[in-house]
């Protein structure tokens, strides 16, 4: 009987995987070069890794201070002064960490405007649905070069993933260059694999997966070999303008195949039953993958010990 394997993701996870937690540094009551507390005679020197305790509390996601500036009043001239606003205060009510966490929760989480609205509500700390929507738009243009610099470096990717969906957007200008005929809207995502680095680019309007793909690819660099595109075969996410090598998804076509098979049994058996040894290679190459990566974190835990 083959053992049972053990399940992976269960353990816990270790200090250093806490990038985002506050560090404090706790001072002993001994210093280097003071006598050991067991009373043996020697004496106790700094070690180079520290003790750590994790503790976790929760807080809202948007967290508010509220600055009560002392004032005081002339009894004479009736003057009032008031205390001046420590500097940690700032000047903007919404301060750039806090439309930082609006855009995550909304684009990066998929958290929706009116969630985050109640959530924040019990929580003591109103943020209204405008206020979310006014103060991510605010701080969005100065975000535009961040934007066109992860353009321009998914453009000497090496795979894309492309594909749309259709959105709604009632307020959406339309493009000048936009056909008669196109008339939906879109949101096409697009997910480059570059240097081992993953980058998402995401595009809402009147133009499909192929033509925002197409965009990003005149910044591509011309000694680079064409990209390699992944994608579904609709002629709608291959840019016309630009040569790519495309691998349209198995899991796509294999799907087809499945729907006809009542009506072809014997040719779509023969189709399916090929594609089988396809997604077995697929299965080992994932398995390969995981255990050289493993492999390679063990030798890793072995040397930091």
């Amino acid at each position: 009987m083959l053992p049972k394997r053990k399940s992976r993701g269960h353990g816990l996870h270790a200090a250093a995987a806490y990038r985002g937690a506050q560090k404090v540094k706790v001072p002993h009551t001994l210093k280097a070069g003071d006598a050991c507390p067991d009373a043996c005679g020697g004496k106790v020197y700094p070690q180079r890794e520290p003790g750590v305790l994790v503790r976790i509390k929760g807080q809202a996601p948007l967290a508010a201070t509220v600055n009560e500036l002392e004032k005081l009043r002339c009894n004479r001239c009736g003057n009032v002064y008031t205390a001046a606003a420590p500097p940690e205060a700032g000047e903007n009510k919404y301060d750039e960490s806090a439309a930082s966490m609006m855009a995550l929760l909304r684009y990066g989480s998929g958290v929706p405007w009116n969630r985050t609205e109640a959530l924040q509500r019990n929580l003591g700390i109103p943020l209204p649905v405008a206020t979310q929507c006014e103060v991510t738009a605010q701080n969005a243009a100065p975000l535009q070069p961040a934007l066109e610099e992860l353009q321009r470096q998914a453009a000497q990717g090496e795979v894309v993933h492309n594909d749309d969906t259709s959105m709604r957007v009632l307020s959406l200008d339309r493009d000048a260059d936009i056909s008669p005929d196109q008339t939906g809207v879109f949101t096409s995502g697009l997910v480059w694999m570059y240097r081992e680095h993953r980058i998402a680019l995401y595009f809402i309007g009147c133009k499909h997966a192929g033509e925002n793909l197409a965009e990003v690819l005149k910044q591509r660099s011309g000694d680079l070999p064409p990209v390699i595109q992944m994608c579904d075969a609709l002629s709608r996410n291959v840019p016309k303008p630009v040569q790519t090598l495309v691998a349209n998804c198995n899991a796509h076509g294999r799907r087809n195949f499945v729907k006809v098979t009542p009506n072809f049994p014997e040719p779509c058996r023969f189709v399916l039953e090929t594609m089988r040894e396809v997604y077995g290679h697929d299965a080992e190459a994932r398995q390969r993958a995981c255990r050289r990566r493993s492999g390679s974190s063990s030798i890793r835990s072995t040397v930091n010990r």
